[in-house]
């Protein structure tokens, strides 16, 4: 389905008009639910140390969403914001919200926005993805970077995602989805029965993100060495 560039890295565009062009099932796959507290565990143990640590591994992914994100106006919200590693690379003609389930990282964040005096951010909000205290189509575009595959419930926050972006807007997301076949494939079968200690699942299906009604696919992008990470950009349908 992607064809990788010359430098062997796994880059791939795919601008397409719906989902069946890109000949994906969209049938909704399951992969193991998360347990939620042990998901908020995790994340308070990675908090104090997350940007060291993470922030070079999925460096790839945030600056290709965020490029595309700035080319974007209006409202934008970052669901699962963890520590705000973004909010300094917004445009300033965006008008920013984060919410996160994490007290710990949204923390980092605010320390984040203050010490950097960023005013694109208009709010930060502890909350649930799959409960979202926003009205229908409020935003103007909604970034989930390495979330939908760590939440409990990721089918519901993207009833969520939808629900929040308006007709004609964008959700764009970043992570790891789980690989067809080969030697990606047999390394993620034996991780996966440990990641649970660290709120991740790396056997998640890129399906079930684009499977909604709701949402056309756009683009999708494999990123990094060995194409290890994925942007996936769905614009929401008129209604």
């Amino acid at each position: 389905m992607f064809e990788n560039n010359s430098d062997g890295r796994g880059t791939a565009v795919h601008p397409v008009a719906n989902n069946r062009a890109l000949g994906i099932d969209t049938t909704g796959e399951t992969s193991p639910r998360l347990d939620e507290k042990a998901v908020l565990a995790a994340y308070s143990r990675w908090a104090p140390i997350y940007d060291w640590v993470f922030g070079r591994v999925f460096e790839a992914g945030r600056r290709a969403a965020v490029e595309v994100i700035n080319r974007g106006s209006g409202r934008l919200l970052e669901v699962g914001v963890g520590t705000g590693l973004t909010l300094p690379r917004y445009g300033s003609h965006l008008k920013v919200t984060g919410i996160d389930l994490s007290p710990d990282m949204l923390a980092v964040a605010r320390k984040r926005v203050e010490d950097e005096k960023l005013e694109t951010v208009e709010a930060l909000h502890e909350m649930d993805a799959t409960r979202l205290e926003f009205a229908d189509a409020s935003f103007d575009t909604v970034a989930v970077m390495y979330t939908i595959t760590v939440v409990p419930h990721p089918d519901a926050v993207m009833a969520e995602v939808e629900r929040v972006t308006k007709p004609g807007g964008e959700a764009i997301f970043v992570s790891h989805f789980a690989s067809d076949s080969g030697w990606r494939r047999a390394i993620e079968d034996v991780l996966t029965p440990f990641t649970k200690k660290l709120g991740w699942r790396p056997d998640f299906p890129i399906s079930r993100i684009l499977g909604r009604p709701g949402f056309e696919t756009v683009e999708i992008r494999r990123l990094g060495l060995f194409g290890i990470f994925t942007v996936a950009r769905l614009r929401r349908r008129a209604d």
